[in-house]
């Protein structure tokens, strides 16, 4: 109602995301980003920590793109609970 899309990126493949978003329930598009051009590009695929071990993978991030297709704000690294709370906070005042 804000105004804002939201859109969710995965490495996995379209029927994957096909399958994830039906079991959630998600009311949003999830696409695919099986080459990592675009998680790369936005410096969400890289080094992270696990219980003490260093792996690469997909860094949970959050980027609000503006009308002009920049990226406004940038939330890396978040944690799931909460998340939506905050951004939703910052976006809507």
């Amino acid at each position: 109602d804000a105004g804002y899309e939201i859109v969710g990126v995965s490495p996995d493949p379209p029927s994957l995301n096909k399958k994830f978003k039906e079991k959630e329930g998600l009311n949003f598009d999830l696409l695919s980003d099986q080459d990592l051009e675009l998680a790369k590009s936005l410096g969400a695929w890289g080094e992270k920590s696990l219980y003490g071990k260093v792996t690469k993978g997909l860094i949970r991030s959050t980027f609000v793109i503006d009308e002009k297709g920049e990226v406004a704000e940038a939330y890396r690294n978040v944690k799931a609970k909460g998340h939506v709370d905050r951004v939703k906070a910052d976006l809507l005042g």
